[in-house]
């Protein structure tokens, strides 16, 4: 009966509808290989996407050293790998509310930080009392200070309580335990920045061998 109706139509009509689909399927084809050849980019600034999940962290990280916390990134506890730990005050942050609830069983004092809370209204969760952060424009980073930090060791550590708490830090952060590649790569050059500071430049020790972090 198609067939019958299809014969029944005139051949202008037949041609055009032809030509129609066939230009439908060059267009849809176009679009297609474009957007295998060119992935999406941030058409709001034209650059490539940001990660959400990384700069959610980023965030987190720069309150938390704002107000003068030393942090612990990836951290386990418990069995359970967070995002943030603060080893001073014993405290879990983590992203992901099963996590949260599974260290609160456990009796670990943690605080759950939702991917749309603002990186400066954590400060209300944690379970100690904040200080104001400063204003941005009046921070003076101090790589030594954020170095020693970095490694959980004071100011006046000697080189040897620096490369303990490195070795220590390595054990962490290092990617094939796991670990965080950027986590990583800070922690080294915090251990080369505070081995520096310690010893001089000109008899900084080199960075010692990670590869079995015995």
């Amino acid at each position: 009966m198609v067939v019958d109706i299809v014969r029944l139509l005139p051949a202008w009509l037949l041609v055009g509808v032809a030509l129609g689909l066939a230009a439908t399927g060059v267009v849809a084809a176009t679009f297609y290989a474009a957007d295998r050849l060119f992935p999406a980019r941030n058409r709001a600034g034209g650059g490539p996407s940001v990660d959400g999940a990384e700069r959610r962290r980023m965030e987190v990280r720069d309150y938390l050293r704002s107000i003068g916390e030393r942090v612990r990134e990836n951290h386990a506890v418990d069995g359970v790998t967070v995002p943030f730990f603060l080893p001073e005050r014993e405290v879990a942050i983590t992203f992901d509310a099963h996590d949260y609830f599974r260290l609160r069983e456990a009796g670990v004092s943690a605080v759950l930080a939702e991917h749309e809370l603002p990186g400066h209204s954590l400060g209300r969760r944690l379970p100690f009392d904040v200080p104001e952060p400063e204003p941005r424009a009046r921070r003076t980073p101090n790589p030594v200070a954020a170095a020693f930090d970095e490694l959980g060791v004071p100011r006046t550590a000697d080189a040897a309580a620096v490369k303990r708490a490195y070795r220590e830090r390595v054990k962490e952060v290092h990617p094939d335990q796991g670990g965080d590649e950027a986590a990583f790569r800070r922690v080294r050059e915090a251990y080369a920045t505070a081995s520096a500071h310690v010893e001089g430049e000109a008899s900084v020790d080199p960075v010692p061998e990670t590869r079995g972090t015995r």
